[in-house]
């Protein structure tokens, strides 16, 4: 079986077709959306599954609705939303990325790498040349991702302070000329 994998960008909107020919359209969007709102009370159960009573900092569309932040939503083609993300610009050149997730019906089919590139092009057309995170260490899907995009381990940063549930990675992503 020949994969396909073609990446098309139009107006800032990344098209991904993954190698199961699904096809993606990621954006930035506002997260005061039922869809999205819907993803980020997914996250918020994946967390307290994985950590149960640890502590964990929810985020709801409210917090994410900031100017700082870009919130990448990711669509198939029937305009479903599949996942998301949002970018906190720190305004230093480095920005977090946080609330990555993809709906459980689609995981595996490329969405979470779309919305990957899509964090990345989004920051480098800000001015952002690192993009930090932290990542549960249950959350071994998301480590996988993650290490196969190119970010590796690192202390903890901003306001994190080591904890045994938490690794934090980093990547280097340049700027666009």
């Amino acid at each position: 079986m020949r994969w396909l994998y073609e990446k098309l960008r139009v107006g800032g909107v990344v098209i991904d077709v993954s190698r199961r020919k699904m096809v993606f359209c990621v954006q930035r969007e506002s997260p005061r959306q039922a869809e999205i709102e819907a993803l980020l009370r997914q996250s918020d159960q994946v967390a307290a599954r994985l950590y149960p009573g640890e502590f964990r900092r929810s985020l709801d569309a409210e917090a994410l609705d900031a100017p700082h932040i870009s919130v990448l939503v990711a669509r198939r083609d029937d305009l479903v939303a599949v996942g998301c993300c949002a970018l906190f610009d720190s305004g230093d050149g480095a920005a977090e990325l946080k609330r990555m997730i993809v709906g459980e019906r689609f995981r595996g089919l490329g969405a979470g790498v779309a919305l990957l590139e899509a964090a990345e092009t989004n920051a480098r057309s800000n001015g952002i040349h690192l993009i930090r995170m932290e990542v549960g260490i249950r959350n071994t899907e998301g480590q996988a991702l993650y290490r196969k995009a190119g970010y590796g381990e690192r202390a903890p940063f901003g306001s994190y302070r080591p904890s045994p549930i938490s690794l934090f990675f980093e990547k280097i992503i340049g700027i666009d000329a």
